[in-house]
């Protein structure tokens, strides 16, 4: 025998409106031809009303406890509530109490990305700024690697979903399911690149250098003319592979030495402008959570988002290095306001629209 529906709106509105009438559940039951059982069950149920929630008495923290769950937090930055009062000896105290306490003494916060600037830092950041305030950027080629994984970055598969849909499921893989590593370039309006580098090859000095040689200097570097390689000069920022003295001696051998190869500060990712066209092309190729399921297909998708990049783009890139380098002073060698980059951002995606 198959189980009945429950009952309706309109038959618990009856319900309620035949009791007030002073109607028994017996008569009640006849007038819906419900089951007497059912409604008896609804009314007792609609009598009860609400339980009370029931305060559970909270362990009290001492005000010697409180201090060393301050000193805890920070000196344990990023840590979880339960590290934090285990680190002081406190136990069994539950989670809603401890970040209750540390509520009034700290934040929840995510790691900062860039890495921090002390005086050094800063000091070298004002000094390059000074040296190449007067140096004319249409000349000099800016580059860089960037890593793509097949599953994109944490948090960028956000959007609005339709009333009644659900949201996609992502894959998930063991460590993004690997990506690839790409190379290129921009100068004055024009791209170089990107290149791959190819599958599993780590890049010492070595590869660097034999990678260099194999793509930039024979695909694009030896078909310019003898008065732009003599003018050119090349960025690279100070990675290992990058600033080594294998590196450098065998860039000189190639005639980029002195002048020509600009000298980076460290710590200083806002002041390359091709960190804004990764930002472009990860924008495009990770669209509404998209996925890939191999390294061909994620280095297609890189290929095509960079064709879409179009010359005025990245003349917008290439031309900000003055306005980059004047808030480095302004600034006193901190980094540049987030603000500027985000114009700088909205400046570009213009060209698009």
């Amino acid at each position: 025998m198959g189980q009945k529906k429950d009952l309706t709106g309109s038959e618990k509105s009856k319900i309620v409106r035949y009791l007030a009438e002073g109607c028994s559940s017996l008569k009640i039951a006849k007038l819906l031809k419900r089951d007497h059982r059912t409604i008896k069950r609804f009314i007792q149920n609609s009598q009860q009303g609400r339980k009370k929630r029931v305060e559970k008495p909270r362990r009290k923290i001492t005000a010697h406890e409180l201090r060393k769950v301050k000193r805890a937090a920070a000196k344990m930055p990023l840590a979880t509530s339960l590290a934090i009062f285990q680190s002081c000896n406190i136990t069994g105290v539950p989670k809603s109490t401890r970040c209750a306490i540390l509520r009034d003494m700290a934040k929840v916060r995510k790691a900062e990305r860039r890495p921090p600037l002390n005086k050094t830092h800063k000091l070298k950041r004002q000094d390059r700024a000074k040296k190449y305030l007067k140096t004319d950027f249409s000349k000099v080629l800016w580059t860089d690697e960037m890593s793509v994984s097949l599953d994109g970055p944490d948090g960028w598969a956000r959007g609005w979903i339709g009333k009644g849909q659900r949201a996609p499921v992502p894959l998930r893989r063991q460590q993004g399911g690997g990506g690839v590593l790409v190379w290129a370039g921009i100068i004055k309006d024009e791209l170089v690149g990107p290149f791959r580098v190819e599958d599993g090859v780590k890049l010492n000095s070595q590869s660097y250098c034999q990678f260099l040689e194999d793509t930039f200097f024979k695909q694009w570097y030896r078909k310019k003319s003898a008065s732009f390689k003599k003018n050119m000069i090349f960025m690279q920022d100070n990675a290992p592979s990058h600033a080594s003295k294998y590196s450098t001696a065998w860039l000189a051998r190639k005639g980029i030495k002195e002048e020509k190869l600009m000298t980076w500060p460290p710590c200083s990712p806002d002041l390359n402008p091709i960190e804004n066209l990764w930002s472009i092309i990860k924008c495009e190729i990770y669209k509404e959570g998209k996925q890939y399921t191999s390294l061909n297909s994620v280095w297609e998708a890189v290929v095509a988002a960079a064709r879409n990049v179009d010359g005025e783009q990245i003349k917008t890139l290439t031309e900000s290095m003055d306005g980059r380098l004047l808030s480095v002073l302004a600034k006193k060698g901190g980094y540049i306001g987030r603000g500027f980059v985000f114009v700088l951002f909205l400046n570009v995606i213009n060209v698009y629209l």
